[in-house]
């Protein structure tokens, strides 16, 4: 029986509450699907590098690697040499075995290399000698994978110039799931539409009160639109007084929900922000809120970060602003009375084209060249 290997070089979390811990479990579920489409055995070699290196013996004693088509590898935000318990190997050399394995049988291996924050002093917190020590063992890594890999996926195709891998670098789709409702009223031509936020609300990058000046602007004559945001409890009880003063004078909803909670909340809504400051580092990443507000079914209006950009105008799921409250509140404005449009290409595209499973051929067609199985 033919058999891919997805190799996770970590333990999976068993509370996946992001974005990054949810990932690799969703892919794992997308590979198994696809694997029983068509008949292909799928194994996933994760955990510590103790019961890594175990299961490696096991799985060539067995015979179970014998056939292997190709391999899809997951880094994280450590280098997989730490990210044992501690981050203290007990086996520091099972990823090179996992990878010479491979190498000698000529099975083609792609990683996600999922983030690159550790090349921006804004953003990576460590300083002095830690610092460059870490930043060195970075390298290594980007090294590592150079020398095993056959290309590097990558969460846009803008990010790419930020790492130093000679191999390609494919952008993958960002990993969808369909929630999106059968049918929509929306709001009445003389209500209010109903916009949605969620996400952190103590970081200015994130564009909350940018969002409040536009809509201070666009809803002065005239309610145009009303918020609900949505944060963490105990981020809007550390919010300063003036900013919540702010909130409640805009007559802002703040809800604390998450899971089954929010999914109900989305229904309620007719579209949704992401209105992040533009930045070196913004124009490459792709919010975890982007796919979740859109496999929800909901438009999006976000400022013109270049990768939700290419997302959001590529496929016609809403609208692009610049990140300044005059652009944002003409936004507003023509999004209040544009949502259906938005709402059926979604519907029509978005699954298709960008789900887990969109995901998964994507980099079967990567690392074979897309040949019948």
């Amino acid at each position: 029986m033919k058999t891919v290997l997805l190799y996770y070089p970590f333990q999976l979390a068993k509370n996946a509450n992001s974005g990054s811990k949810l990932r690799p479990r969703k892919m794992h579920e997308a590979f198994l699907e696809w694997g029983r489409e068509h008949g292909i055995d799928i194994l996933l070699l994760s955990g510590q590098s103790k019961e890594r290196a175990a299961l490696l013996e096991q799985w060539k004693a067995e015979g179970r690697l014998d056939n292997l088509l190709f391999c899809y590898m997951e880094n994280q935000t450590i280098p997989f040499w730490l990210t044992d318990s501690g981050h203290i190997p007990k086996r520091p050399f099972v990823d090179s075995a996992v990878m010479s394995f491979l190498r000698e049988k000529n099975v083609p291996v792609g990683v996600f290399y999922r983030d690159v924050y550790w090349k921006f002093d804004e953003l990576y917190p460590l300083k002095g000698a830690k610092k460059a020590l870490m930043q060195f063992v970075y390298r290594m890594e980007e090294r590592f994978y150079e020398k095993y890999c056959k290309v590097v996926f990558l969460p846009s195709d803008a990010m790419g110039r930020f790492v130093d891998i000679n191999l390609p670098k494919i952008p993958l789709p960002p990993g969808g799931t369909d929630r999106i409702p059968a049918s929509f009223k929306g709001s009445a031509p003389d209500v209010p539409s109903k916009g949605i936020y969620v996400g952190g609300i103590n970081n200015e990058d994130y564009g909350l009160f940018l969002l409040l000046d536009a809509l201070e602007k666009v809803n002065a004559d005239k309610k145009v639109c009303d918020l609900t945001v949505v944060c963490r409890e105990d981020e809007f009880a550390n919010l300063p007084a003036d900013k919540r003063e702010r909130l409640e004078r805009q007559e802002v909803a703040v809800r604390h929900v998450s899971g089954e909670n929010l999914n109900e909340l989305y229904l309620e809504m007719d579209f949704a922000f992401i209105p992040r400051y533009k930045s070196t580092y913004n124009d490459f990443s792709v919010p975890v809120k982007l796919v979740e507000y859109l496999s929800n079914g909901l438009p999006v209006l976000a400022t013109n970060c270049s990768a939700q950009e290419e997302i959001i105008e590529g496929g016609g799921y809403g609208l692009i602003c610049e990140d300044n409250a005059a652009s944002m509140a003409a936004a507003i404005s023509q999004m209040s009375g544009e949502t259906g449009k938005y709402r059926e290409q979604i519907k029509e595209t978005f699954i298709r084209n960008h789900s887990w499973k969109a995901r998964v051929e994507k980099v079967h067609e990567s690392l074979t060249g897309g040949g019948k199985l």
